[in-house]
């Protein structure tokens, strides 16, 4: 009964009598009949005899002597292949489950052999397997003799599979018939289909032809495929705007390109390993996260800093051995009523420049409509109605689209030529608009690519026009050169507006000002203007932690130190009531320029 060698009868559905080379299993997708004309339900089973007592008393080895015997084990579960997992090397087996509800495809990872295999078991049961109870062990000992000579690859992740250059999505690998996405079976299949791409061009992508915010939407969905490809980081957009403005519409809009809006848009209230997660479950596509404002505000900067590097936080197991980290590519759709720096500010937290870029502030709440900018004909309220309505009945169809249209064409180099053509267009003046630049030229180029493969009804360049649009309303928002220097400069200014009166005095005075506690310096009149004298902990305060070095260089850069007499870009000042101190003097019209810029 245990013999190694033995085989698995595939029975062709045309196929209506067996003779099973006993003993052996068996698999069986239809109702068979045996050699002694009985009928036998769809299952496995396990071939074998049953010893008479004649047999028995004479232990003779014979066949005639013993009675067949046909075991019913469980619904038709067929091993169909050898699976080798890319990310962490382990074994498994690709099933075959015919079920009331139709047939799918499940990987039972080998380690489960070293148990029990109760949850493995479970799971099946859950996906509409039967087994007979009392022959469990006997299922799981079906499963372990197989050896089948096929040999797939596995992830745990979907997107691209770096060996085989196939996109591997939950149920359908895109570029690979040997390649299959590995889930444990218990979470939500985020990509999801309903309706058809025809119903999701006509009913959604018309309505946001001419709403920058929507086909952004759209383009950031497309882009995550392409960053790998054309060699952009990741990183996202942050669309701001009042409540109730369209910002959640264009989040929905953006997850029906690859599944259910309602099950794919996923929220900031979650903590930083949750989000990791959620991250590696739509790499290489879109991850929209709705509502900033639940994020936690001591940390949400890191959050964002960690969505854009693409890299989770390293863990360890019990016996003190490293977890591999998650990670993924793809760019973030993010929403809220303030930005990201202005809920960093609520914990306390100056903002950081770099996670700011990295989590790039677009207009979604003061264009003609609010996030809209064409209603093509209905009112606000009836225009986001019928976009919801449409996103529900038809979503998951145009991101594998896109993917199969972008395996077909196969030109790397062509879509790198394209890429640099785009990025062309994007004008920057330093590394860091650079960065943001290549962002915006990825959504744009995913959008052009989609017009032409015929997967969108825009006119071709308009994807490309929205992008430069809302990429020009934030460089004129934020202004040129560094964004540290920038945010230097605004902490400094907003610091003299907030303490100016408080906390400095009148370096010519007769007598030092008793009223002013915590001293961050004194001020002086020069050419009819108010200069201001910081000493060196309240210009590091100022400017949010910054080194003083640094500090300094941006000073100097926007011309915003007045005068000094040294080195060390200080002047030296005897103090009233005596003595003397060397400041800083600062010239806060230098500064207002770079107020509420950052």
């Amino acid at each position: 009964m245990n013999n190694p060698d033995a085989n698995v009868i595939k029975l062709r559905p045309d196929v209506a009598t067996i003779k099973p080379d006993r003993p052996c299993w068996a698999v069986y997708e239809h109702w068979v009949t045996n050699e002694k004309g009985e009928k036998l339900r769809p299952g496995v089973y396990r071939h074998g005899f049953k010893r008479s007592v004649l047999d028995q008393d004479t232990d003779e080895d014979t066949n005639t002597a013993r009675t067949t015997v046909d075991e019913w084990i469980a619904s038709p579960v067929t091993v169909i292949a050898r699976t080798t997992n890319s990310d962490d090397d382990s074994e498994g087996r690709l099933l075959r489950l015919v079920t009331e509800r139709g047939v799918r495809e499940w990987i039972i990872p080998m380690e489960v052999f070293g148990g029990s295999g109760e949850d493995a078991r479970r799971q099946l049961f859950g996906m509409g397997v039967i087994i007979a109870l009392k022959k469990r062990g006997a299922f799981m000992e079906y499963l372990l003799a197989q050896c089948p000579t096929e040999v797939f690859a596995t992830t745990c992740r979907p997107g691209w599979h770096e060996s085989s250059g196939a996109f591997v999505l939950p149920g359908r690998t895109i570029g690979s018939h040997k390649v299959r996405y590995q889930s444990s079976g218990k979470g939500q299949n985020l990509f999801s289909l309903r309706g058809d791409l025809e119903g999701w061009k006509t009913e959604v992508a018309t309505k946001c032809e001419g709403n920058p915010v929507l086909t952004l939407a759209i383009g950031c969905a497309l882009a995550g495929p392409l960053l790998s490809l054309v060699g952009v980081l990741g990183g996202g957009v942050h669309l701001v705007g009042d409540s109730s403005s369209g910002k959640s519409l264009a989040q929905l809009i953006g997850s029906s390109v690859w599944g259910d809006p309602s099950i794919f848009a996923a929220s900031w209230d979650m903590t930083k390993g949750g989000l990791e997660i959620e991250a590696s479950g739509r790499n290489d596509t879109l991850l929209p996260l709705d509502e900033i404002k639940r994020a936690d505000p001591k940390r949400v900067q890191e959050m964002a800093y960690s969505l854009a590097n693409g890299q989770g936080k390293g863990t360890m197991t019990r016996e003190r051995e490293g977890r591999p980290k998650l990670s993924w590519r793809l760019l973030t759709l993010s929403s809220g009523e303030r930005s990201l720096s202005e809920h960093a500010a609520i914990g306390g937290n100056a903002a950081h420049a770099g996670a700011e870029l990295r989590m790039v502030d677009v207009n979604a709440g003061t264009r003609t409509h609010r996030a809209f900018d064409e209603l093509h004909g209905l009112d606000g309220a009836n225009f986001h109605r019928e976009l919801t309505v449409a996103v529900g009945a038809h979503h998951g169809h145009i991101g594998p689209a896109f993917v199969e249209k972008l395996l077909a064409s196969d030109d790397r180099p062509g879509l790198l030529k394209d890429f640099a053509g785009i990025r062309a267009q994007f004008i920057d003046d330093n590394a860091q608009a650079g960065r943001v630049a290549d962002r915006f030229a990825v959504i744009a180029l995913a959008g052009e690519m989609a017009i032409a493969y015929g997967l969108l009804p825009w006119a071709p360049g308009s994807a490309l026009a929205d992008c430069q649009l809302l990429y020009g309303e934030w460089l004129s928002r934020v202004g040129s050169g560094n964004a540290e220097d920038r945010q230097i400069l605004a902490g400094i200014a907003d610091f003299i507006a907030k303490h100016g009166s408080s906390r400095f005095s009148n370096v010519n005075a007769s007598e030092d000002d008793t009223k002013v506690f915590n001293r961050a310096g004194y001020w002086e009149l020069s050419m009819g203007k108010r200069l201001y004298l910081f000493n060196k902990p309240a210009l590091i305060e100022a400017a949010h932690g910054h080194g003083l070095p640094r500090v300094v260089k941006a000073l100097e850069g926007a011309n915003a130190l007045a005068d000094h007499n040294n080195e060390r870009k200080m002047k030296n000042y005897r103090l009233p009531g005596g003595g003397q101190e060397r400041l800083y003097v600062i010239d806060p019209e230098a500064l207002d320029g770079e107020r509420g810029r950052v």
